[in-house]
């Protein structure tokens, strides 16, 4: 079988306008070569694809099926020319965004929907880590572009950018843990109560400077499965409340405690050695609004 895209594009265009001579004059060809590709690509696939009995020509039933198929494979023809073109030009093949719970943005979901349409080619990862983790993965070029709560001080080998808003921290405990009997809760009464915290994977605690340890403590890498340990009622975690009241579904009761709830500031933060490529800038530039 010996088919070219060009046959398979005069085949999608007869089709179109039911005339061999005016699919001619839409190619810029004369009648006799498009009705001779027409002939031999039929010849190639062993199948008549149209009728040619009336006047004009009439597609078959097999050449109905089979025109699906040509231009699906005339459709894949250009989207690969697009991608070779933009890898071409500097395009990365894969963006990864590693991004912490505490980003809970009403802007990410349409995010991915502008990303996808752009760059419909591009293989994109989404890591969810926090602080250490997230400051490892983008240091070590294993991640592009990482959202995470702001640092006190962050590498030399990575540059930041302070995001617009907040996000608001609070205490939280399963509804039926004894914690929630207490009008006021103290931070010496949190201390005899097993805490739930982050432990990032490369093993290090990001417990708040402002709470007590806890009589023990549960950890787990990210706040979605604190979260989840703290609504089985395992101990009291610290929470983004937006994070509490999208995926919280009421099973969570805010602790009184002095001074909470407490605000936090986002960051984005990008490697100075492995710089994203065209498509990890258009993203960059699309969360930081610069």
């Amino acid at each position: 079988m010996n088919m070219s895209l060009e046959s398979l594009s005069m085949f999608v265009q007869v089709a179109s306008v039911g005339s061999f001579s005016a699919a001619a004059r839409q190619l810029g060809k004369s009648q006799s070569t498009v009705s001779e590709a027409i002939a031999k690509l039929e010849i190639d696939l062993d199948v008549v694809l149209f009728d040619r009995t009336a006047r004009k020509p009439v597609i078959t039933d097999a050449g109905a099926l089979l025109l699906q198929r040509a231009q699906q494979v005339l459709a894949a023809s250009t989207r690969m020319e697009q991608t070779a073109s933009l890898l071409s030009s500097g395009l990365e093949s894969r963006v990864t965004l590693v991004i912490s719970d505490v980003y809970q943005s009403a802007h990410y979901e349409p995010l991915l929907e502008k990303l996808a349409r752009r760059y419909p080619d591009l293989n994109f990862e989404c890591v969810i880590a926090e602080d250490a983790d997230v400051l490892e993965l983008v240091g070590e070029g294993r991640a592009s572009i990482g959202i995470l709560a702001a640092q006190p001080t962050y590498p030399p080998a990575l540059d930041f950018v302070r995001l617009a808003g907040v996000v608001h921290f609070d205490l939280y405990v399963g509804q039926d843990h004894a914690l929630t009997r207490h009008a006021q809760v103290t931070t010496s009464l949190l201390a005899q109560h097993r805490s739930l915290k982050i432990q990032t994977i490369n093993n290090q605690s990001t417990a708040s400077h402002y709470l007590p340890e806890g009589r023990s403590h549960w950890s787990a890498p990210d706040y979605l499965l604190l979260l989840e340990l703290a609504v089985k009622g395992y101990g009291w975690a610290e929470l983004p409340v937006e994070l509490v009241e999208r995926f919280g579904n009421n099973q969570l009761q805010r602790l009184p405690v002095k001074g909470w709830p407490r605000q936090v500031a986002v960051d984005v933060i990008r490697s100075k050695r492995n710089t994203p490529g065209p498509a990890g800038e258009w993203l960059l530039r699309q969360i930081t609004g610069e």
